[in-house]
């Protein structure tokens, strides 16, 4: 049997639909039988949108590690040194994931933006990329890409703004 080699993959830029471009590999990873493990950043304890998700276990497992209930900008600085422990819990998480190949398919949703706010440093990137397991494959997503993990994916889509209305959706 041919192992296939996994990809590490980006999902970066300025545009909506980072998250959702992952989620959509997902549902075609889980379709073809593949376990997909997909730990969620700086989104906050609890939303709608994570009662979804749940409802695609046991095919796709959402982790999330923060405990508050709003988004980590939103956070008092006392928050924030709270929440951060949560995340390097899930940070370790995903370091043991890939440490002992736990799914086929790792998806760090948010990831990057823990490097924009300095929760973690690109060389803990670096170095879950260069950890994983051959046959893993491997999703980032976050609003900026830092230079030095160009040479460090295999694939990287960038989703930019083409026309904004004035109201978020």
């Amino acid at each position: 049997m041919i192992v296939e080699k996994g990809l590490v993959k980006i999902y970066c830029g300025e545009g909506k639909g980072k998250s959702t471009s992952s989620l959509g590999r997902a549902l075609v990873c889980a379709s073809e039988g593949k376990e997909v493990f997909m730990i969620q950043f700086l989104k906050g304890r609890h939303t709608g949108t994570l009662d979804f998700l749940k409802r695609l276990e046991p095919e796709v497992k959402v982790f999330r590690f923060e405990k508050m209930s709003k988004y980590y900008e939103n956070l008092s600085d006392d928050e924030k040194k709270e929440e951060n422990c949560n995340i390097r819990n899930g940070v370790n998480f995903a370091r043991k994931v890939i440490g002992i190949g736990e799914c086929d398919v790792l998806i760090l949703d948010e990831f990057l933006g823990l490097v924009d706010l300095g929760i973690i440093h690109v060389d803990d990137v670096i170095q879950l990329i260069r950890n994983k397991p051959e046959e893993m494959e491997l999703i980032l997503t976050g609003r900026n890409l830092p230079e030095v993990l160009v040479d460090e994916a295999d694939y990287i889509s960038q989703i930019g703004i083409v026309k904004k209305a004035d109201f978020e959706g």
